[in-house]
Formats: structure tokens, C-alpha cells, sequence
């Protein structure tokens, strides 16, 4: 028999001797007076002689991760959704059978304990237990106790007990929905407003990416994950709503990676009468503000260098970029038949109808990207990358697009929006060309309703998409993108 079977099948045996005993295992009577983190929050500065001053009993519950036996007394942690404390507890106390059940009881048990507060001579804050009830008895063991849960396949699929016993997981994830919180109170401050847009879509847009495949069985029609909620929040836009975001999920059916996973969470907004030049300045103020409030500071290390976030932050065009940090020679650059053929040098894969935009764009992802440490706006990109964007006044070969690179990686992607409904349709009609040629990432279909709402008249607009899981990672210092998602899509196991 397994170890871990031979552990469970004696806990089932506790468990069935409670059942006997008239003790339920399950119990659901106890209410807490406070959490550990109001304890330690209202009481952890006192010292002894004002703690016992005090005169109250709390009512704290939580899960048992280390005993300490000691004959007639034992201490012991718990921990709840908040905090860990001690506590103590003695046989003359609970009395000799509430003693020897405590004694029985299990690393990974939930228990509730009521008690006064006093401190040890070592000086931890400690609840004397005068009482205790078993709330939730558990079945299986926890990790091994000294060395927490380590293995990264086993943390990412059993994500309960990565947060159970590894308190710095755990503060990834409180992180994470503070960052969420400013990102909202910034735009909300700014007026705009917060809306939700269908997550199943009959035609996917918006971004290219190949999208997963669903079925409406009422409708018996076929739809689509969403790649991107942009096609929306531009009607809502036409629609008289200047300034809308979305803390929105998208799915896109892509290989995974550190930095990639199939569903992920993006911020995206529009602002009318507004360019890409101002969300530029707009971007800055956002990330810089919810670095000071979670971080306290603009500065601060990630895998091993610091990143400096203070403004302004450097702007550079994509074709410079290329010479300046890729080391490709201006001529090259410049020169579409070169680049190309040094595209395919560097084994770049061009398909029917790309050539000079996208080798410059796939040349900047293997050359330049990585060594964007520090915050740093990309302009300049080419028309043939960018189906919804604006092209430029001052250069026809490029639109007022911007993408945000930090760390190495891609931060935000902005434009300003094309509302131009007929190049709207010669650039859609390009794209169902490309997936007649078999690039399965081009929409299937033309949407003709977001055709007809441009020619409702879509005011001067610009549009944005922030990475939050890539934000979180920077914020966290976390080397994966499975480190600040809860759950992680991940192979079968075998």
C-alpha cells in the first residue's frame, strides 16, 4: 500500500471513531470574532501585562500546520484565510477527554479555538485555548512540514495546497487583485465607465489569434471565445459612451510558454477625441500609479535588474530600434528586399500576402524585444500589422500605433482607431484573404455589423490593451505567467 493511501485510510478510521464518539466531524456552528489579521492588526503590539489587562475571549478558527507536544500542554499554529498564530493548549484546561481528542487531531484539521490572548517568554503572540471544536476533519496529509510544497508541476495543479503552505504564493494573489483595484479606481476617477462585452462572439476580431471553437446547440449555431473584446467597446463607443474599459478574459489558442496562456485577463479602453500620443502620457500615469500604491516605490528589482519606472519613458521607432539595438545595418532596414531576405535568413515565417511589415516585425520580436528592459514606447509600426489602426499623416507605410515593452516583454499594445468604414472593409477583406490562403489566425468572416456601426460615425478614438497577468509579473517579480494565475492551464498529467 502507498504511503499516502496507508495516511488517508487512517484518517478515514479517525474519522469514523469521531462518528462513534457522537462528535461530528463537520461541524458548521462556530463563528469567529475576528480574523488572525485583526488580531495581529488590533493586539500584536500590546505586551503581556496588557494583554492580560485586556479581559476578553476571542473566537478564532483556522487550519492546524504545526503541533508542538509538550506531555499536558501542546502548541500549535493555525492559520486562516488572513494570518497564522499560535496557540496553546493545556490539559488542565479543555480537561483530560477534550485533551486527548485535541491529541488525536490532525495536521491539516480546521479547527476553532476560543481563548484570551497572552504572550510566551520567547514573546509570540499566543491564544491560551480554552475551548476548542472540530470543524473540518481532513483526509489527506499536507506536504511534507519542513519543506512546503516545491515541486512547480504539483504547485500549478494542486493550486489549494500551493496557497495552503506557501504564504509568498499567497501574497502574489492579494497583489494581484490590489493592482486590479487601482487599475479600476484610476479609470473610474478619469470618468469612464466599466462595461462587460459577450465572451462568445459569432465572428472573433479584434486581435490575430486563432480562437477557440464552441457550439450553441438552441441557436445550432457556432461561436467563438473572444480574442478580444475591441469590436465592442467600439460600438459602445459609436454608441455614445466616450470612454469605456473592460477588465476583461480572452482566449486564444496559442501554444504555451512563460509568458502565454491560452485564457488571460487584459484591460482594454477607448477614449474618444483622444490620440495614441495621449495614451501614451495616460499609460505612464497608470502603471506609475499603481507601482507607487502597491509598491510604495518606482523602482524596484525583477529577476535580478532594476527596473526605474519614472517618467518620461523612452520613445523609439520600430525601425530605429532595429539598427540602434538589433545591430541590422540602416540600409537593411530601409531597404523592403533586403529585410525580407534577411527575415528569411533568420528563419521567419512569411505567408501569402506578407513581406516587408512583418519581417520588420518578427526581426524587432528576435532581436530587439529581450533587450527592452526598461520602459520603453515602440512607434512606427507598420500598416500591414495593424488592421484597425489609424494609418499615419506624416508616413503612409505606418499608423499611430504604440506597443509598451518592459522587462523584455510586451506590456500594452495602443493605437489611435481607424473609423474609416471603407478602409475598415478593405483591410477586413484583406484578412478573410489571408485565411483563404490558410492562416487559420485571420477572421472566417467579415463583420458586417461593425461595418455598419462605423458608418454610423465613429468619433477621432484611441484604443488600448494592458497585459494585467504581464503587469502582475512585473510587480510580483514572478519569472512565469503560471506564478500569477490561480489556475493555469496545464497538460493532462500522464
Amino acid at each position: 500500500m502507498a504511503q499516502s493511501d496507508y495516511l488517508k485510510n487512517q484518517r478515514l478510521q479517525k474519522l469514523a471513531d469521531l462518528r462513534e464518539q457522537g462528535i461530528e466531524p463537520f461541524s458548521n456552528r462556530f463563528v469567529p470574532s475576528h480574523s488572525i489579521a485583526q488580531i495581529l492588526e488590533e493586539f500584536g503590539a500590546l505586551a503581556g501585562p496588557e494583554l492580560e489587562g485586556l479581559n476578553r475571549t476571542f473566537r478564532l478558527a483556522g487550519r492546524l500546520m504545526l503541533v508542538r507536544e509538550f506531555g499536558k500542554a501542546s502548541f500549535c499554529h493555525f492559520q486562516d484565510g488572513t494570518s497564522r498564530l499560535q496557540a496553546y493548549v493545556q490539559r488542565q484546561v479543555l480537561g483530560p477527554e477534550a485533551f486527548q481528542l485535541f491529541k488525536r487531531l490532525d495536521l491539516g484539521d480546521i479547527v476553532g479555538f476560543t481563548g484570551t490572548l497572552f504572550r510566551t517568554r520567547t514573546g509570540e503572540l499566543t491564544l491560551a485555548a480554552s475551548d476548542f471544536v472540530l470543524l473540518t476533519k481532513s483526509l489527506l496529509p499536507l506536504p511534507e512540514k519542513y519543506h512546503g510544497l516545491t515541486d512547480v508541476e504539483t504547485r500549478y495543479r494542486q493550486r489549494y495546497l500551493d496557497l495552503m503552505v506557501n504564504p509568498q504564493v499567497r501574497e502574489v494573489f492579494i497583489r494581484r487583485a490590489a493592482i486590479i483595484n487601482v487599475m479600476r479606481q484610476f479609470f473610474e476617477a478619469r470618468g469612464f465607465l466599466e462595461v462587460e462585452t459577450p465572451m462568445m462572439q459569432p465572428i472573433p476580431g479584434g486581435a490575430t489569434a486563432r480562437p477557440f471553437v464552441t457550439r450553441h446547440q438552441a441557436l445550432d449555431m457556432t461561436l467563438f471565445l473572444r480574442i478580444a473584446p475591441e469590436l465592442y467597446l467600439k460600438r459602445l463607443v459609436i454608441g455614445g459612451f466616450d470612454r469605456v474599459f473592460e477588465i476583461n478574459r480572452n482566449f486564444r489558442n496559442e501554444g504555451l510558454s512563460i509568458q502565454h496562456n491560452p485564457e488571460f485577463t487584459m484591460l482594454e479602453f477607448y477614449q474618444a477625441y483622444a490620440t495614441y500620443e495621449d495614451l501614451m502620457v495616460l499609460t505612464e500615469e497608470l502603471i506609475c500609479q499603481v507601482a507607487r500604491e502597491v509598491l510604495g516605490t518606482l523602482k524596484f528589482p525583477y529577476q535580478g535588474v532594476e527596473i526605474d519606472l519614472t517618467p518620461p519613458w523612452r520613445r523609439l521607432d520600430l525601425r530605429e530600434s532595429l539598427t540602434s539595438i538589433g545591430g541590422i545595418p540602416p540600409e537593411v532596414v530601409r531597404n523592403q528586399e533586403a529585410l525580407v531576405d534577411l527575415a528569411r535568413e533568420e528563419a521567419v515565417t512569411l505567408r501569402s500576402g506578407e513581406g516587408y511589415g512583418r519581417a520588420l516585425t518578427k526581426l524587432f520580436d528576435l532581436k530587439v524585444e529581450a533587450r527592452l528592459q526598461q520602459p520603453t514606447f515602440i512607434l512606427g509600426y507598420p500598416r500591414e500589422t495593424s488592421p484597425l489602426s489609424r494609418g499615419s499623416d506624416a508616413d503612409p507605410e505606418v499608423v499611430d500605433r504604440f506597443e509598451l515593452f518592459i522587462a523584455g516583454r510586451e506590456m500594452a499594445n495602443a493605437f489611435s482607431e481607424l473609423n474609416d468604414p471603407l478602409d475598415q472593409r478593405r483591410r477586413f477583406e484583406a484578412q478573410l484573404a489571408a485565411h483563404a490562403a490558410g492562416d487559420e489566425e485571420m477572421p472566417h468572416a467579415l463583420d458586417e455589423d461593425f461595418i455598419t456601426a462605423l458608418e454610423q460615425g465613429m468619433p477621432p478614438t484611441a484604443g488600448e490593451g494592458i497585459g494585467i497577468d504581464r503587469l502582475v509579473m512585473l510587480l510580483t517579480d514572478s519569472p512565469s505567467i503560471r506564478d500569477v494565475i490561480l489556475f493555469p492551464l496545464l497538460r493532462p498529467e500522464r
